[in-house]
């Protein structure tokens, strides 16, 4: 994936807002801005991520945006190589904001699917945090065998504790997300893993978006 592209809008259909439909005056939850947001990548990196097999889009109503992997995997044990069980993909992201709002990741939901043996264990994970900024956020979700079935996992903040971009200062959002899977007490010689796509491509990963005005200069 170059550096810098715009990526189309072509992934919307799981797209949802997590914002009421009326603004509230008392300091909570704003209306999404009128103008839209440009999301642009400026690097994706990673082992579950090689490049050309990301992308993202942005929801037509800026409340969430999609990234869609067609080669995150995960594996352990059988045939696997010793750097197979863990994959990561840092998304380092360009957020063009309008003028006058800020925003935030209120909430992210995570699928794919998994084969863990009996014994076998896997991880999901993901942190996030502005460039330049001290606060990092982390959540993880383990799963255990026996699985074999699609996993789900999403990771929420509270209104009081979210991260907000920085207003009047142009700071790249960074995500990382991780995939990890250990044989633990299965059979070392099966094969166990996790994944965060699909084959048909239908798996996506949406990031929900808060926003709230800036303070008056």
């Amino acid at each position: 994936m170059a550096t810098g592209l715009l990526l189309s809008g072509t992934i919307a259909a799981l797209l949802t807002s997590v914002l009421p439909a009326q603004h509230q005056s008392s300091g909570g939850f704003e209306d999404p801005p009128p103008d839209k947001i440009v999301i642009k990548v400026a690097t994706v990196n990673g082992s579950g991520c090689p490049q050309g097999t990301a992308a993202v889009a942005v929801s037509e109503d800026n409340t969430a945006f999609t990234v869609t992997y067609s080669d995150y995997l995960a594996q352990a044990g059988g045939a696997s190589a010793p750097t197979d069980f863990r994959k990561n993909c840092q998304l380092n992201l360009l957020v063009h904001v309008p003028q006058g709002f800020t925003y935030a990741v209120a909430s992210a939901d995570y699928r794919g699917f998994a084969a863990l043996q009996p014994g076998a264990k896997g991880t999901q994970r993901a942190s996030y945090y502005f460039q330049g900024s001290p606060n990092t956020e982390y959540r993880s979700h383990p799963f255990d065998g026996p699985y074999d079935d699609n996993w789900q996992a999403t990771d929420s903040t509270d209104w009081a504790q979210l991260v907000w971009a920085p207003c009047g200062v142009q700071r790249n959002f960074n995500i990382n997300t991780e995939l990890r899977v250990s044989t633990g007490t299965s059979d070392p010689g099966a094969v166990s893993f996790m994944t965060m796509d699909s084959t048909d491509g239908d798996i996506s990963t949406v990031y929900h978006l808060a926003w709230k005005e800036c303070p008056q200069s």
